[in-house]
């Protein structure tokens, strides 16, 4: 019995899924080898003996041959231990466990606001093209995009706390319930987003007026379907596509923007920790903090690639055709 063209698409993305993690793991544990000397001395320090340098050599398998502490290090990640830290000798994978849901909440925050404010914006525009609210939008899109985050991240603290006092900007409220939360919550999720609120707009601008050139979309006006549900049921479904495509490739991008929102607003999260373990070279730490991060980005792309079935029934007619 033959599988269905979808359940092929789906078992062949998460062939790549896999691949793509396995290659990245390998590629991680290569770059450790690039670490100028003897990783167990930069990892001691300088006065450390070099009894103990053995030792801990020894004890972290670097004296032996280099395919077999590969194969030690893949067995590790898939039993999930992902090393201890140099520091306090805790498991490192509980360390990233403490700190990944606030940088999760963050993500998934401006990422949120960048969607609620960019797909009505772009749908706005590409129903009224060439009105001022077009040009405008235009114009202010390329700014926010052209803007790096820690630029934004920095104005808004300038703007909204130091001048305004309106909002708090330090830590994440443990103390202050839900709401304090929300509130320390809105600058950094602002900070990253604002660059994607104008991105999705004109993404999804082009992409919706193409899609309402089509000849089903005049056909379904000839029909005389009203305006409205011809873009925001039948249109923007197709339209969305690259923008969901886009914002898939964009959780990267706001995982790295993370980073600099956490430690401008000092937020504890993956930024935090890694930029800790980084100046101390506390490597077991950002090793494991990569290899999480690349686990969420290539997760988020296998969903991104699945969504596209939902989204464009068309692609499961042509997966059919194709068999």
């Amino acid at each position: 019995m033959s599988l269905s063209p979808k359940l092929r698409y789906v078992g062949s993305r998460l062939v790549t899924t896999l691949l793509v993690l396995l290659c990245a793991t390998i590629l991680l544990f290569g770059l450790t080898l690039l670490i100028p000397g003897n990783p167990a001395e930069v990892l001691l320090g300088p006065r450390a003996t070099p009894e103990t340098v053995q030792a801990y050599s020894h004890a972290m398998g670097l004296d032996r041959p280099l395919l077999q502490r590969l194969l030690i290090f893949l067995g590790n990640v898939l039993r999930g231990d992902l090393g201890r830290d140099v520091i306090s000798g805790r498991p490192v994978l509980d360390l990233v466990l403490e700190v990944f849901p606030y940088t999760l909440t963050l993500t998934l925050a401006a990422i949120g606001l960048a969607v609620v404010l960019g797909v009505p914006l772009g749908c706005y525009a590409a129903t009224h093209p060439g009105s001022w609210f077009d040009q405008v939008g235009a114009v202010t899109s390329v700014a926010f995009i052209a803007m790096p985050n820690f630029v934004v991240a920095v104005f808004l603290v300038l703007i909204f706390s130091v001048w305004l006092h309106w909002l708090p900007v330090l830590g994440v409220g443990r103390g202050g319930g839900w709401g304090d939360a929300a509130l320390r919550l809105i600058l950094p999720a602002l900070s990253l987003a604002l660059s994607w609120i104008g991105y999705i707009a004109r993404l999804l601008r082009a992409s919706l007026l193409e899609v309402l050139g089509e000849a089903h979309i005049r056909t379904a006006r000839a029909y005389g379907v009203p305006e409205r549900r011809i873009v925001y049921r039948n249109a923007l479904k197709l339209a969305a596509i690259p923008t969901v495509a886009i914002l898939g490739l964009g959780v990267g991008r706001l995982l790295g923007g993370a980073i600099f929102a956490e430690i401008v607003f000092a937020r504890p999260g993956l930024g935090t920790l890694v930029y800790d373990a980084i100046a101390v070279r506390n490597y077991p730490v950002v090793q494991a903090t990569v290899l999480v991060v690349v686990g969420v980005f290539t997760l988020t792309n296998l969903l991104t690639d699945l969504s596209y079935l939902w989204l464009d029934p068309r692609l499961g007619r042509r997966l059919g055709e194709g068999r």
